[in-house]
């Protein structure tokens, strides 16, 4: 692909990025992306087969960019506490820099769309892996793999909504301690 297919590539996917986060998937037209990328309609169709394959798209590069971040400074020579807590404090660092990418996430994920269940592959085996092996170790409560997400993603998810929604300023402190609340509510 030349560099200026690419700008345009990566011009409407920013432009679908904001307006998702803005208006939600049924509330960004093809056109109305299309216009705030600065381009011809029929440029998205070019590179997107349709709407659907835009989202699919948008969602892998930033679930790549967030698997990357949430790994970020988390050796796995670590102990299973601190691998977790470092895990958790990345991804809400990075929600709280990139509110938008944390709406269309959001959205992408509880939606129809997701019905394969790419979510986010690498991040969440990583999760999973740390959650299962911390409950065989009795070190957090055993219950259900869902319930332990619930609990370790839901204060996450709260912040990083507040933010993003209200502009609500979340400070290390506040990082801090929510992490460390999500650890207490998860231990034995």
């Amino acid at each position: 692909m030349t560099i200026k297919k690419e700008q345009k590539r990566q011009a409407l996917l920013q432009a679908a990025l904001e307006l998702f986060a803005e208006n939600g998937f049924n509330g960004a037209s093809t056109a109305l992306i299309a216009k705030r990328a600065g381009v011809a309609s029929g440029t998205l169709f070019f590179h997107f087969k349709n709407k659907e394959e835009l989202i699919h798209s948008l969602f892998a590069e930033i679930r790549e960019k967030i698997d990357l971040e949430v790994l970020k400074d988390v050796p796995a020579d670590l102990p299973v506490r601190e691998r977790l807590s470092r895990m958790l404090s990345n991804l809400l660092r990075y929600f709280l820099a990139h509110p938008a990418e944390f709406k269309f996430a959001e959205q992408y994920h509880f939606s129809p769309l997701n019905n394969q269940g790419q979510g986010f592959r690498e991040e969440n085996e990583t999760f999973h892996a740390l959650l299962l092996q911390a409950r065989e170790q009795q070190m957090i409560k055993d219950i259900p793999l869902l319930c332990l997400e619930a609990i370790a993603f839901g204060p996450i998810s709260s912040l990083a909504k507040e933010h993003a929604n209200r502009g609500t300023p979340i400070d290390d402190e506040m990082v801090r301690v929510t992490i460390a609340a999500c650890w207490d509510a998860l231990k034995r």
